[in-house]
Order: structure tokens, then C-alpha cells, then sequence
């Protein structure tokens, strides 16, 4: 279990007394915000409401510190702030920081906003904080955090980050000491035998059932969630380089229009792997839009043609001829996987959330093995862009996996599942091999 501690005795940094400060944060928002840095210890160095708001009040105490992590609180309830990892010298200049980030509590979970790459984090001088000069705390000396509109360093609304309330009651900045390594919450190999040894396991894997060729994994969860993502990310480990051979990328709506059924070849000339990635429509909120569940159901059970059209406002519908004849096993999917945005976890909505349950429901009477795959981790978290064996490290990737998504559901049916095909199995060496092969595919 990951331990972080916050200092609030008195203590003597350099030639300056630090006062005994009671940080505003609770317990759990802490170990949240510790999460997203990894494993460190937090020591309020500055808290406004006892040092006042001035800008050099701010500096007197914070200049010279190493990392730092701003905490803003307002009137309207919001916490938000941001993170450098760069000294405040007021030495002038602009600051170039690739590991800052802004982030606000949603939902009581903090939300992280990095630095766009070619920009400046901040401006270093005898003003107050400033973050690509763009959202300044304690503005003009006073209790107030301010949007300077036209700059772009960062991207996000105010009205999310802040809830549009510019008066702060509260700011509080804090030192940030990386502390000692700390045992991994789950454990991962990361070593090139080991990435052998899991090619070999899936290339050999053969179902004990004999009327079955190929595991079928069916991949479902929102728009932009990363489901062909995922697709072309295996299928690019398995060809040698890189593939596209799903439509992937960032749109409000899903670009998988179509069921398809994409099988893998070891190699641009070798024999088809034994398993197959089912890409599906993305989900959404609305009614009559993204994937009906009605559709999905029809999917289990093997009855839908690789390359069918979705139509969100009519579901598939079998034929007479077909439903008088039930689909073999060979045909149904033989695991689920829930592929979940992990920078937009606390953000699902109500209505996303029931209709992931109703899925699950429908699975879980079915009988078929589920799990969650959660997507770019990375982009979650500062600390595992930075190193990607630091993921099961994270304290704030752990929380994710226990927010929202319900895994008890999916455990009990992995245990009462078709144990027979192994597929859950099979879908954890896919997701271990797209992990220990990552650097490797996007430098190819």
C-alpha cells in the first residue's frame, strides 16, 4: 500500500522558518494528488489565508523549493490548481516544464490538464503563480485567480476547471519531495525473455475445444474510448510495425460504423494467430445514438456478419432462415472487454454508466467472461507518461481502477464463466503484451 506524508511541523528550510500550517485538503484528496505525482511527500510551505496575498509573501516562501504544487480553493467548492517542476527564481523568464500540469477535482477525483508540447508551463518573475501565464492565482495581490484569454499553453474551460468563480478563499502551495521506490501494487516482468515467452503462449495457444478455431474478443466502450486503438496496437506487435488497419482517432462521434471481426497473422506472411478483436460502435449517452444494446445482444450470440452497417435508431434484426438455425460456438464471442477512457472515468455520465450496466447484466446471463481495459493511462497521469513501469506503481491509476466501473460484477463472471476457452486468460497476454511491447511498437 503506497504511504504518503504530509508535513505540517515546524521545520527550518535553508535560513526560513515554516509556521505549523493545517492544509485544507482532505486525507483522501491528498493521497489523490499525491497519485498523480507518484510516490512524494507534500510540505505546505505558503497558505494565503495566513501570509497574506501578495505576490512577494508568495515568494519569501516558495522560491528556491524545487517542485511545487499549487492547491486553489474557491467559494463555489472547487479545488484546482496546478504543478511545476521547475524552482520559482523570479529570474524573468519564460519556463519551459514538459512534466507541468493543471488539474480540478470532478466528481471528487482530480482531473490532470498537461502542457501543450511547445509551450511555455509559466513566466517566472515577482508576480504571483502563473501557469503559461494564461491562469494567474492571486492576481494583483488579491484573492482572485484570473484567465488570460488568447494563450493556449493549457487547454480547458473555465467553467470545468473553476466553475467560472474567480474569487479564491483559500490558496495553498506546497513543496514536492519524491520520496523511495515503493512495491508495485500489481506485479509486472519487464524484461525481453518475458516478452518472448508471452509471444510464445499466445502463438501456441490452442482452445480445448475443438470447434474452435479462434478466441472471439469483443471490444465495447464509448466514443474515443481507444477500442481500435487497441486493435492496431496488437496487431502492429504481431506484424512487426506499424498498422492501421482499424479507422482510429479523436472525433465527438464514433468512426467504427461497422461490426468487424479482424483477425491477426503473426508476421506480413504467417498463419493466422488463434484469437480475433471484434470492434463494435462506440457507445454514447443519447438515445438513438452510438451502439444499441439490442445490437450487442445479437453480437453474443454470434448472429451479426462481420462488416454489418449500425443503425442506432433500428437494431439488427436476424432473417428467418438464420433464426431458425442457432449460430455455433465457433461463431460467438467468447470473452468482453470494457476498453475505458482512464482521463475520462470521472467524468461518465449517469446515463453512459446504466447502459454499461445493462450490458454487463446481459453478458453476465450469457455467461461469458468480462474484463476492463483501461486506456491511456499515460495521459492520466504525469508520472506514467514519464515511465510506463511506474503504472502499477500509481497510487492515482489504482484509484481509477476502483472508480466507477464495477469490477465485482466482471470478477464473478470471469470465475463462473466458459472456463473451457480460456479467453479471459488469453485477453490478459494480449493486454501484458501490448504493455511490455509498447516502447518497442512506436519506435519501429
Amino acid at each position: 500500500m503506497n504511504v504518503f506524508l504530509l508535513k505540517m511541523n515546524k521545520k527550518t528550510l535553508g535560513k526560513r522558518s515554516v509556521e505549523s500550517l493545517t492544509s485544507d485538503l482532505t486525507e483522501e484528496q491528498r493521497k489523490q494528488l499525491c497519485g498523480l505525482l507518484g510516490n512524494v511527500e507534500l510540505t505546505l510551505l505558503y497558505k494565503a489565508s495566513v501570509h497574506g496575498y501578495q505576490a512577494s509573501a508568495f515568494h519569501q516562501r516558495c522560491d528556491h523549493q524545487g517542485p511545487t504544487l499549487l492547491v486553489a480553493y474557491n467559494h463555489s467548492g472547487y479545488i484546482f490548481g496546478g504543478y511545476t517542476s521547475v524552482d520559482y527564481t523570479q529570474c524573468c523568464q519564460q519556463i519551459t516544464d514538459k512534466e507541468a500540469f493543471l488539474f480540478s477535482f470532478q466528481d471528487k477525483e482530480p482531473f490532470c490538464i498537461k502542457v501543450k508540447s511547445g509551450h511555455y508551463a509559466r513566466y517566472d518573475d515577482a508576480g504571483g503563480p502563473n501557469f503559461g501565464q494564461q491562469l494567474c492565482f492571486c492576481y494583483n495581490n488579491q484573492p482572485v485567480v484570473y484567465h488570460q484569454g488568447g494563450i493556449n499553453a493549457f487547454v480547458f474551460y473555465s467553467d470545468t476547471l473553476y466553475g467560472n468563480d474567480t474569487d479564491l478563499s483559500e490558496c495553498e502551495v506546497y513543496k514536492v519531495k519524491h520520496s523511495k521506490s515503493i512495491k508495485p501494487w500489481r506485479n509486472v516482468l519487464w524484461t525481453a525473455d518475458r516478452r518472448a515467452q508471452l509471444m510464445g503462449l499466445i502463438r501456441n495457444h490452442k482452445p480445448l475445444m475443438t470447434s474452435v478455431s479462434r478466441v472471439r474478443i469483443l471490444m465495447i466502450g464509448p466514443v474515443g474510448a481507444g477500442k481500435s486503438s487497441f486493435f492496431n496496437s496488437i496487431n502492429s506487435i504481431f506484424m512487426g510495425r506499424i498498422t492501421s488497419k482499424a479507422m482510429s482517432g479523436s472525433a465527438g462521434t464514433s468512426l467504427t460504423t461497422q461490426f468487424r471481426t479482424y483477425p491477426v497473422k503473426d508476421g506480413r506472411e504467417g498463419k493466422p494467430l488463434p484469437f480475433a478483436l471484434c470492434d463494435t460502435m462506440g457507445l454514447e449517452e443519447q438515445t438513438g445514438a452510438g451502439l444499441d444494446i439490442e445490437d450487442i445482444s445479437s453480437i453474443l450470440q454470434g448472429h451479426v456478419p462481420d462488416r454489418y452497417k449500425f443503425n442506432p435508431i433500428s437494431p439488427f434484426q436476424l432473417n428467418e432462415q438464420k433464426a431458425s438455425r442457432p449460430a455455433s460456438l465457433q461463431e460467438k464471442i467468447h470473452c468482453v472487454v470494457y476498453v475505458i477512457d482512464a482521463t475520462k472515468i470521472s467524468l461518465m455520465s449517469d446515463k453512459l454508466e446504466e447502459k454499461l450496466a445493462s450490458i454487463r447484466r446481459k453478458v453476465n446471463s450469457l455467461g461469458i467472461p468480462q474484463m476492463v481495459l483501461m486506456t491511456k493511462a499515460d495521459e492520466a497521469c504525469p508520472e506514467v507518461e514519464k515511465d510506463l513501469q511506474s503504472l502499477y506503481v500509481s497510487s492515482y491509476i489504482k484509484s481509477k481502477v476502483r472508480v466507477k466501473v464495477s469490477f465485482k460484477t466482471v470478477k464473478s463472471t470471469q470465475e463462473n464463466g466458459n472456463k473451457l476457452l480460456i479467453s479471459f486468460i488469453f485477453m490478459l497476454l494480449l493486454v501484458a503484451c501490448l504493455l511490455l511491447f509498447y516502447d518497442q511498437v512506436y519506435r519501429l
